[in-house]
């Protein structure tokens, strides 16, 4: 496989995540569509790829100044140890759980590692991405995937030890909302509102109250307490979900997330570092 001028990115995986990233760093002038190789191993979806991104380098891995790990999380080791002779400058890994410590080892020590987590909403350009760089990743390492990132969002760099529990947070925290959207056109269909007008009323509420928590700045218990009116409808509601417990629910369910996102990574932990 050929382009007309350098690769500068090679994305192995064309799933929902790296097709949207690639997506994000075309719209974005980040590079060009010859300056970025995706290497996916089905032939269909090899085919979607060339017709939405016209002069994209799709097919094998290929050498490049930085590579983008898109892959899942039981097929991340196979595939750095594949590349790890390609020597990368720099690694981008979006797989959940794995370390950079393991990123690295399967590499062979030949590149610079940087482990992230971003969310779906990327595909709208309005995701949040956590990264955290290996132990050769340099200041420059951790630009360059912010760059990269950036595109399609928000990016927070944090400790390696702290990226599970983020992804608890943001990386599952779309399908927390999805889930409560769902509950709630239900209960509005159970109080006689027909489907289609639930959805609606959801929708735009959702979307309406997380523009007030995002363009105000405000907290949300500020914004929650000026909805709830002492002894109102509002506070009636909040008092049941209270009485259900649902903030533990919510706490434990952000728990079991986190454990499992270690459980991906086959149990491998960044130590946590002791103060000195």
């Amino acid at each position: 496989m050929s382009a007309s001028v350098d690769v500068r990115l090679c994305v192995v995986g064309g799933g929902r995540m790296g097709s949207a990233l690639v997506a994000g760093l075309l719209s974005g002038g980040w590079g060009v569509p010859g300056e970025i190789a995706v290497a996916e191993r089905a032939a269909e979806a090899r085919e979607v790829l060339r017709g939405r991104f016209p002069g994209l380098v799709v097919g094998e891995p290929v050498a490049a100044d930085g590579l983008l790990v898109a892959v899942k999380p039981q097929d991340a080791e196979a595939v750095c140890r594949q590349l790890g002779g390609l020597r990368y400058r720099h690694a981008l890994s979006i797989a959940a759980g794995i370390t950079t410590a393991s990123l690295s080892e399967w590499f062979g020590g030949n590149v610079a590692v940087v482990r992230a987590m971003p969310n779906t909403p990327a595909q709208l350009g309005a995701g949040v991405s956590v990264i955290a760089g290996g132990a050769d990743a340099t200041e420059a390492d951790l630009v360059w995937a912010e760059g990269i990132l950036a595109v399609v969002g928000t990016v927070v760099r944090l400790p390696e030890e702290l990226i599970d529990a983020a992804t608890g947070i943001s990386g599952c925290g779309p399908a927390y909302l999805y889930y409560l959207a769902e509950a709630l056109i239900a209960a509005g269909v159970a109080a006689g509102l027909d489907g289609a007008v639930a959805r609606q009323l959801v929708d735009q509420t959702l979307y309406g109250a997380a523009r007030m928590i995002v363009d105000t700045g405000r907290p949300a218990d500020v914004l929650r307490a000026e909805v709830a009116s002492p002894g109102g409808s509002t506070e009636a509601a909040i008092n049941v979900l209270e009485t259900r417990q649902v903030g533990a629910a919510f706490v434990a369910a952000v728990a079991a997330a986190v454990r499992r996102t270690g459980e991906l990574g086959g149990g491998r932990r960044t130590p946590r570092q002791t103060p000195g």
